[in-house]
């Protein structure tokens, strides 16, 4: 019997839509960014894409709320199986879980799928946060926790707030924009440092080069930003990468509770001798 072609899909937020799509195939974040137009009811007005807003974002910290540590992996989604960033991406993914971290990607295919694959062949927590698009794209088959989003910002704060580090494999526009928004969260302070590392050594270092010979020679940024990434095509220094810093926070952090603990006791002490 001949295999039943598969219907193209389409993602509308947590909607699935196969085949003929009804209705007006924009995105929500087309929706919420075009300039101003009559709304015709209030499922079009701010108003309303305010509370969608609110939902995902409850909807996001819902499902993300126990995850633990993790890391977020970023890359091309046009990069086959055979691709060497797929196997290197498959291979770091299942290093780092090993660490005890889960993985969180954008679900789709190429490099999320490698990152994914990984997660799961080594036995930790896979996670994707897919995107409506109007062209890509399904929930990768490694996903085990998936969410799907309508609007780029919401899915870029789970992407943050769960992670205690990134690695960014080659990709393309999307890639970028992730790399250089987590430089500017750390760079302006708006998060605490966390490790970026570029898997990829000959692909990144072109990059690299214009913006040492450009932006840094220019002065537009400082020599101490570039020391906000780590580059290399080594697997376990990408790992060690994350590991070490990860593992310095959390002695850190034990060390600031018992600091408190101490001080807590010291004051409830002296407290009750002063009620004698």
């Amino acid at each position: 019997m001949a295999r039943r072609r598969r219907e193209p899909e389409r993602r509308r937020g947590a909607i699935v839509v196969r085949g003929k799509s009804p209705g007006d195939k924009s995105t929500e974040d087309q929706k919420l960014l075009r300039s101003r137009e009559p709304a015709f009811g209030f499922q079009e007005t701010d108003t309303w894409r305010t509370l969608r807003i609110m939902g995902e974002f409850v909807e996001g910290f819902d499902a993300l709320a126990e995850v633990g540590p993790a890391v977020s992996i970023f890359g091309s989604a046009r990069v086959g199986r055979r691709n060497r960033y797929y196997g290197a991406a498959r291979r770091l993914a299942g290093a780092l879980v090993r660490e005890g971290f889960a993985i969180i990607t954008g679900g789709g295919p190429g490099i999320m799928e490698a990152a994914n694959r990984g997660a799961k062949e080594a036995g930790g927590l896979s996670i994707g946060c897919n995107i409506e698009l109007p062209f890509e794209q399904g929930l990768n088959e490694y996903v085990d926790l998936g969410m799907e989003f309508r609007y780029f910002f919401v899915r870029k704060v789970m992407f943050v707030k769960y992670a205690v580090g990134f690695v960014i494999f080659p990709g393309g526009f999307g890639t970028l924009d992730e790399l250089f928004e987590s430089l500017t969260l750390i760079q302006t302070g708006k998060v605490e440092y966390f490790p970026v590392v570029l898997d990829g050594k000959d692909y990144w270092e072109g990059m690299m080069e214009w913006i040492r010979e450009k932006p840094l020679y220019e002065e537009k940024v400082s020599p101490q930003d570039l020391e906000l990434l780590t580059i290399t095509s080594d697997i376990d220094e990408a790992c060690d990468a994350i590991t070490k810093h990860h593992r310095s926070r959390e002695q850190e952090h034990k060390e600031t509770a018992s600091q408190k603990a101490t001080r807590d006791a010291v004051q409830q002490a002296d407290a009750g001798r002063g009620a004698r």
